[in-house]
């Protein structure tokens, strides 16, 4: 498994955030007061955005698009729950009910394996002066509340890559002396959400003379979401448990199909 990190997407807002800070959005905006999170190329409303593209959203975009990424975490703190796709409604609607990205099943399973592996995010408790609260400590991201231009459901349209959204903790910015317990707790969740990188299929597509075809499209029957081979015929497609065809396809190939439990 190869890992990436990327300590912040938003440097600026980083250097104005003061530790301690509860629940303000302080550091939430760049230097030109925008919010990275709303910016990018939004699927549902692509000529809705206020604001234009700013340069650490077309940076982090083109490194998104660059590597093979299978699967990937946005980490915020806020609150204490993991957020899986679609962020935002179809319908442009800003009431809170649940839009189900055809591979519902798979970022529930991917999701569940985050909030159980850590020691209290499964029990789906409110922060404190909140209600409510989220069973298993997950939800789909637009049944909490709809955003337009996210990178979640970016990483989902426009790569192969599989993007969940973890809400880290109630406190916006940890005290430093917090952050020892902070890495306690998410520690076997970060290790349990990497493991899900195999889950599903993955194999190597290759032509008559066993030479990798790259840019192959990877379909799963009844799923509408197609992932692709790389340049050595490798490709990953992350299923939840079941029984599945899939097919492969590239141009000047006849398409070849196989039936997977």
């Amino acid at each position: 498994v190869r890992i990436h990190l990327m300590p912040t997407m938003n440097p600026d807002g980083y250097a104005r955030a003061h530790e301690g800070d509860k629940q303000s959005v302080v550091g939430r905006y760049n230097a030109h007061h925008i919010d990275l999170n709303r910016n990018f190329p939004d699927h549902f409303h692509p000529r809705q955005s206020k604001h234009p593209v700013q340069k650490e959203t077309l940076i982090v975009g083109d490194w998104i698009r660059s590597l093979p990424f299978v699967l990937s975490a946005n980490l915020h703190n806020g609150d204490l729950l993991a957020n899986y796709p679609y962020d935002d409604h179809k319908a442009n609607s800003h009431a809170h009910y649940k839009e189900k990205c055809p591979d519902d099943a798979t970022f529930i399973q991917v999701s569940k394996a985050y909030s159980f592996a850590h020691p209290t995010m499964h029990l789906g408790l409110p922060c404190p002066g909140e209600s409510g609260g989220f069973k298993d400590g997950i939800t789909n991201g637009a049944a909490w509340y709809s955003v337009a231009g996210g990178m979640q459901d970016y990483n989902y349209f426009h790569t192969d890559c599989f993007e969940i959204t973890i809400e880290m903790g109630c406190t916006k910015f940890p005290l430093a002396s917090k952050l020892h317990q902070h890495w306690v707790n998410h520690r076997p969740a970060l290790l349990a959400l990497i493991e899900q990188v195999h889950v599903g299929v993955k194999g190597f597509v290759s032509d008559i003379d066993g030479e990798p075809v790259p840019d192959a499209t990877i379909s799963v029957v009844g799923i509408d979401h197609d992932v692709h081979s790389h340049t050595a015929g490798d490709y990953y497609r992350l299923l939840s448990p079941g029984s599945y065809e899939l097919i492969a396809a590239a141009p000047g190939y006849g398409p070849a199909s196989a039936k997977l439990n």
